[in-house]
């Protein structure tokens, strides 16, 4: 396909459709636009798409392909597939419009030229209407894709191609012809499906909708009556005060629509005193206008009686009428409009200044909870004096960091106020709230603390953006007098001193990192003004900052906690945002300013300052705006940070710590790989110091004064922490080609400080201290350093020597070593003769990893060195005489291993530091030596101490777990045949061990291993064997096995699973002639596979489902002649179809196995015309129903198995209770959904799928229900769900698709599959035929409740 379409984009395929016909089959088109890598998808898409001519015909056979593609490729999950799709589709509109000019000249002229004859077969306007048609056919399908329940990747796809669609085939300028228009295809039906989309919590798709709406020539007016609209206005009013933060977004984008689409109620034109008076020409705009200030009036006057309510009562503001949403709707208003070329500018200026106001009073009110210092869980008012007091004594205990006014003494509520406070406490604070408010009747809700804290970030979040979109969006008043200005200079100071005390004193995360953002919009603005006292109100706010933060006053309100909170953003915003061009002096004040603040000092009364400098630094070396203009400084950022690492006060190096993330990050980029030093976040020395000379000298002296410190014999060792930070830096270089050249910049001085630093008394230095040293050490030199390091060890006879002198020397020669043997710039013969080298000098010094060594830690690295020894010299010598038995190596390791605790065994309750280590570096060394002497001798075991069934029976997990990894890569190898000569001799007949270990290993690690071991093994060899071995049946192993898929944790679960499985399969195919034995146990497995295919469970069990599924297809799903009973078969059947629907991909793609296997086999390859073919999880489910319908039809279980496709069809009765609960339930207590949503599942899709192979099945079978009274219970079972379903419609709220949308969503749901229930019945019964089954948003839900629900009940 990728070949195909290269080869069209670049003409060598002038006639498409006749070149298909001799390279590439229709079929195999229709398999690559479903095939499952969305790559084959993509190119087989471009190829239909693309062409090296704008005005090719595209050909109804393409046009066919086009449809059948976009049926099942709207929900990919994939950002750039779904981008893709829409390029090229808009490519291929692009080509209809401009090839339909043609077809369209050629119609007027009725020319019979040669041009035509090579433009196309047919006449003109045979393909005009062709393309018509197949445009028409397009937007179906996608306004059928807007069902209720329809995914984000759904929706997302289906507006964009709707709105190239409109883009395309705008409506006509002049004499340009436009084949098809979209204006002509919207009904009520799809423009309610659009106005739905707003409820999406997906802002893209709800911008898509907008975006669409508006392209669109017929307006609201169209389609709603005057009453539909004032519902609508008076929905989005009701979701601006919302307690769930994602519905004042809905509201905005409803206000917006309603203000562009001039579709407001007639009782908001009262608000609007002077009526406007404006050309032709200017008239939409003028609209816009007055509509925009009559909402940004009415939203106003409701803020200001909610404000002036939470004046009185935060918590009840918090409950009810949370004020940020109907600034955010202002706000939104706002950025839809042009400010700059405004006509009402005498309206405006009152309402600004109102704006204003209003914002700074809700500023005032919520600003206590957000500046206190612990906003997440406090709530500062209570109503009696015990509360209060408990209160007071957490305000003092914080008093020493938290100068907030409002903090110093605790409220108590009067008594006028009538709040009854239950509990209080930091996690959830539970109030019951009766107020009533201006005559309203009296509300009862409940508070928590994250209600008010989320109602006062948000609010404040919100007053920062709008100020900032003010000073972005208006015009300014250079002087009072002007009248083309709105927002005064006097205005725009308030602005900034309002912005400079948010920032500044705001604790919470998310009021201070949005109020950043709209503080940014401001000092963008400030720094492009021409008046000259707003360009330098920015360089007089940093000196302000600068000197208070220098001040350190205990009476500064300045957080000196959470990372100095919105100070960095602050000075963030005014260097940020200054010209780039231009000189960049503030930015050169600051780091002047804010690096001699981070020098070490003994006053700590300068702590506070050197903490907000270094926290203030980090944020300006991560900002990316600042680009390379921050390089200069990084230098002195580094010097700060490790000095300040080794500050007595903890503030400053947690901030230190802080700073030198950022810096790493900055210096070496972004890391993306696992490796923490990957090629791609390392550098040369040579580049590192070039760019950061006066590192060089620093970091050198640093390193020589640890190293001094680290070997230093008196008193404490001195941990020097700021090693640590050196190490990291150093490690993260590379020697360069060139570094012999130049003794200015040599990394060799280096070396023997990093030597020496291995010598720290703190582990993990030494482990930095040799991945450090590997970099400066040039590959050729590292045989010659590691044996110099190699002769320092001590020897057995030496008296005196300290452990971690030899911890760090032997880390260091393991680490060289291993990057030794990596390294591809060596000879073979050169590399062997240097590692034979290192082996003797290694040989010297083995007594290290004996027992004459009391250091288990020394002694796993040791032994560590000796493995990694065998693999390099076994690599290496493949063809030649073995080295290791030449120098007598391995008769030195088996003397290593008999003389160890393998043996021996530890004394009682033995324990010592480095145990699992040593144990661990033992076990591989000695798997290494009993592989080698089988591969060697070729018998069983030939002087090896200790065999693998001693090691699986050892008391250490450390052990076990090791030896059975090892095992199972064999057992692995052998059953997937990549193995070069099968199973080893070592390890056949070893099933009974296995069994044994099975029943007696209480590790968990362990057991898996063990039951991926018998996985692996054919079970006909050690299943008959169960009841020698131990006392258990083949049958009770199998229950047993599956109890523990029952109760185990999930990984075992998994396995276990497997394992049962593929018992089954043995008993099935072993017993033809005894089946029954284990029916009951059938029973029980298909149980478990059920429940192990639950979406709240790991991903693991249920990829285990569908490998289990997968390899029992043939035997379960789609045998001739079924095993199991019908209820079974379908479950299991209906398994495949949930996995099918996953939301994880790597689920639903392992799912699609199964279908392909169970469509590939002899009876079922007819069934579809994708037998054998990989297909994506979006037709597999398509696929599944038919293979399934198709068997239930061989099976002859017609009867039995429709009421239970039928029971699928309707959903659970689980389904409508949800459907009354949540309509009666009273609001919950919590903001946010905490339940598990799956993103990617379309219930309608399925049932689109099963009703149409249903209705298949019945119209080519002829089936009919054998008795009338079969038929009279289902039409029963579905009148008493319509009759539900119609008297909770009625109860919904006007507007209830955005005001109630979940309980909404779920009804029109479960409405769509009682009609589909409903017209397979009435099939059933003779009246129908399936062409009338159509599941379209197009219809209107009232309708077909109207039509719908009388037939029904009066069916029975």
């Amino acid at each position: 396909m990728a070949c195909l379409r290269i080869a069209r984009a670049h003409g060598h395929l002038q006639s498409a459709a006749d070149t298909w016909e001799n390279l590439v089959s229709g079929a195999r088109i229709k398999q690559g636009l479903i095939h499952q890598h969305c790559q084959v998808r993509i190119d087989t898409l471009g190829l239909l798409c693309e062409s090296n001519r704008s005005t090719e015909i595209v050909t109804m056979e393409e046009m066919q392909w086009i449809q059948f593609f976009i049926t099942y490729n709207l929900n990919s999950q994939s950002p750039g597939v779904r981008q893709q799709i829409c390029s090229l589709l808009k490519k291929l509109f692009c080509r209809i419009q401009e090839s339909s000019q043609v077809l369209y000249k050629l119609e007027q002229n009725k020319s019979k030229h040669e041009p035509e004859k090579k433009l196309t077969k047919q006449h003109p306007s045979v393909s005009l209407q062709q393309y018509k048609n197949f445009m028409s056919s397009i937007c179906n399908s996608l306004f059928e894709a807007l069902f209720p329940g329809s995914s984000y990747s759904t929706r997302f796809s289906a507006l964009t191609i709707l709105g190239s669609i409109a883009e395309v085939f705008h409506v006509p300028e002049g004499r340009i012809y436009t084949v098809y228009q979209l204006n002509h295809d919207i009904d009520v039906g799809r423009f309610q499906a659009l106005m739905e989309c707003f409820t999406s919590t997906f802002e893209d798709v709800k911008i898509l909708a907008f975006d669409l709406l508006m392209k669109l020539s017929k307006t609201a007016v169209h389609f709603q009556d005057s009453e539909k609209l004032q519902g609508l206005f008076q929905a989005a009013l009701a979701l601006s005060t919302s307690t769930k933060p994602y519905d004042c977004v809905t509201a905005s984008y409803l206000l917006n629509f309603l203000i562009w689409q001039d579709a407001l109620p007639l009782s908001l034109s009262a608000c609007l005193t002077q009526q406007v008076a404006c050309g032709d020409g200017d008239r939409p705009a003028a609209v816009v206008e007055r509509n925009t200030l009559m909402v940004i009036k009415c939203l106003m006057e409701n803020l200001e009686e909610e404000v002036y309510q939470a004046e009185n009562s935060l918590l009840q503001a918090a409950a009810s009428f949370p004020m940020y949403g109907r600034v955010h709707c202002i706000t939104g208003a706002l950025q839809k409009l042009s400010l700059n070329s405004l006509q009402l500018v005498s309206e405006w200026r009152p309402v600004v200044e109102k704006l204003l106001l209003i914002s700074y009073r809700l500023s005032t009110v919520v600003s206590p909870v957000i500046q206190s210092s612990s906003p997440e869980g406090l709530i500062p008012m209570d109503t009696d004096s015990e509360s209060a007091n408990r209160l007071q004594m957490m305000l003092n205990e914080i008093q020493p960091r938290d100068t907030n006014d409002y903090f110093n003494q605790a409220k108590i509520l009067k008594e006028h106020d009538s709040f009854d406070m239950k509990d209080l406490n930091a996690s959830v604070v539970n109030i019951d709230i009766s107020t009533e408010i201006k005559g309203k009747e009296v509300k009862t809700c409940d508070v928590t603390a994250q209600m008010v804290l989320v109602c006062c970030w948000r609010s404040m979040k919100e007053v920062a953006l709008l100020l900032g979109t003010l000073c972005q969006l208006l015009p300014m008043q250079p002087v009072p007098e002007s009248s083309d200005g709105l927002l005064t200079v006097e205005q725009v100071k308030e602005i900034g001193d309002y912005f400079k005390q948010h920032l500044l004193q705001s604790r919470h995360r998310g009021a201070f990192e949005l109020a950043y953002t709209g503080f940014v919009k401001l000092t963008e603005v400030l720094n492009r003004c021409p008046n000259v006292s707003l360009q330098k109100l920015p360089e007089q706010w940093l000196w302000s900052v600068l000197e208070e933060i220098k001040c350190s006053d205990p009476s500064s309100k300045l957080c000196a906690t959470r990372r100095s909170a919105g100070i960095p953003f602050y000075i963030q915003a005014l260097l940020a945002s200054e010209p780039k061009k231009g000189k960049m002096d503030l930015l050169k004040i600051a780091m002047k300013e804010l690096i001699s603040l981070t020098g070490p000092t003994d006053d700590l009364q300068s702590t506070v300052p050197q903490v907000h400098a270094l926290n203030i630094l980090r944020a300006l070396f991560r900002d990316t705006r600042l680009g390379e203009n921050i390089i200069p400084y990084v230098a002195d950022g580094a010097k700060a940070a490790i000095l300040g690492f080794t500050s007595p006060v903890w503030a400053v190096r947690n901030s230190s710590t802080l700073l030198f993330s950022a810096l790493i990050t900055r210096i070496f980029g972004v890391k993306r790989a696992k490796d923490e030093l990957s090629k791609t976040n390392r550098m040369t020395g040579r580049e590192f110091f070039s760019r950061f000379p006066e590192l060089y000298p620093f970091l050198l002296k640093q390193l020589e004064t640890v190293a001094n410190a680290v070997d230093s014999d008196m008193g404490e060792p001195n941990r020097h922490p700021s090693m640590f930070l050196l190490l990291l830096v150093l490690e993260r270089l590379y020697p360069s080609p060139m570094d012999g050249t130049s003794s200015a910049l040599s990394m060799g001085p280096f070396v023997p400080f990093i030597m020496r630093c291995g010598h720290s008394p703190v582990y993990h230095s030494r482990e930095m201290a040799a991945r450090a040293l590997v970099p400066f050490v040039m590959i050729d030199h590292i045989p010659n350093t590691i044996r110099t390091l190699l002769a320092t060890l001590p020897s057995c006879t030496d008296q005196c020597f300290r452990q971690n002198h030899i911890h760090g020397t032997l880390l260091q020669v393991f680490h060289l070593l291993q990057a030794y043997s990596d390294s591809k710039h060596r000879t073979n013969s050169d590399f062997q003769h240097e590692l034979t080298d290192i082996t003797v000098c290694t040989k010297a010094k083995l007594w290290l990893a004996k027992r004459q060594n009391p250091c288990l830690v020394t002694r796993a690295v040791y032994i560590d060195i000796l493995f990694l020894l065998t693999c390099c010299l076994n690599k290496s010598a493949k063809d030649n005489q073995p080295v290791l038995e030449s120098l007598g190596f391995w008769e030195e390791v088996r003397g290593i291993i008999s003389g160890s605790e393998l043996i021996t065994g530890f004394p009682c309750a033995f324990k010592a530091p480095g145990l699992p280590q040593y144990l661990q570096s033992l076990t591989r060394l000695t798997i290494a030596a009993v592989w080698a002497a089988a591969a060697q001798s070729g018998e069983r075991e030939r002087d090896v101490p200790i065999s693998f069934s001693q090691l699986l029976e050892s008391a250490f997990p450390e052990v076990r777990s090791l030896t059975l990894e090892a095992l199972l890569e064999k057992f692995l190898s052998a059953a997937s045949g990549l193995g070069e000569k099968g199973l080893p001799p070592l390890l056949c007949n070893m099933g009974e061990k296995f069994l044994l270990l099975a029943m007696k290993e209480n590790h968990p690690e362990c057991f898996c291993k063990i039951l991926k071991i018998l996985h692996c093994m054919d079970p006909g060899e050690w299943l008959p064997r169960t009841e020698h071995c131990v006392h258990l049946t083949p049958k009770e192993f199998l229950i047993w096995t599956m109890d523990v898929a029952s109760n185990e944790r999930s990984e075992i679960q998994s396995v276990a699973l497997r394992l049962a499985s593929k018992v089954i399969s043995h008993h099935m195919q072993t017993c033809v002639e005894n089946r029954e034995w284990i029916a009951a146990e059938l029973k029980q497995w298909v149980q478990l596979v059920i429940l192990s295919c639950e979406d709240h469970l790991p991903t693991e069990s249920r990829l285990a489902v569908v490998e289990v599924l997968t390899s029992t297809a043939p035997l379960f799903l789609t045998n001739p002649h079924p095993i199991l009973e019908l209820q079974d078969t379908l479950a299991l059947w209906k398994c495949v179809l949930t996995l099918l629907q996953s939301e994880e991909q790597a689920v639903r793609d392992a799912a699609t196995e199964t279908v392909t296997t169970a469509m590939s086999q002899e009876n079922t390859c007819q069934s579809t015309e994708f037998a054998f073919c990989q297909v994506d999880a979006s037709i597999a489910l398509a696929l599944a129903l038919a293979v399934l319908c198709d068997l239930l039809q061989q099976w002859d279980q017609l009867a039995p198995g429709l009421p239970i496709l039928l029971g699928w069809l309707l959903g659970d009765s689980d389904d409508l209770v949800v459907c009354v609960e949540s309509m009666h339930q009273v609001e919950e207590d919590y903001l946010f959904e905490k339940a598990e949503v799956n993103f990617w599942a379309e219930t309608l899709i399925f049932v689109k799928y099963l009703c149409k192979h249903l209705f298949c099945l019945l119209s080519k079978s002829g089936w009919r229900l054998p008795s009338p009274e079969m038929l009279c219970h289902l039409q029963r079972m579905v009148s008493e769900q319509c009759r539900l379903l119609s008297q909770l419609f009625r109860e919904l709220p006007p507007a209830a698709e955005f005001v109630k949308t979940v309980e909404f969503t779920r009804l029109r749901i479960q409405e769509e599959r009682t009609l589909a229930y409903l017209k397979l019945l009435a099939f059933l019964e003779g009246k129908e035929g399936g062409d009338t089954l159509v599941l379209s948003v197009s219809d209107s839900s009232v309708e077909a409740r109207q039509l719908t629900l009388p037939r029904t009940e009066a069916a029975c």
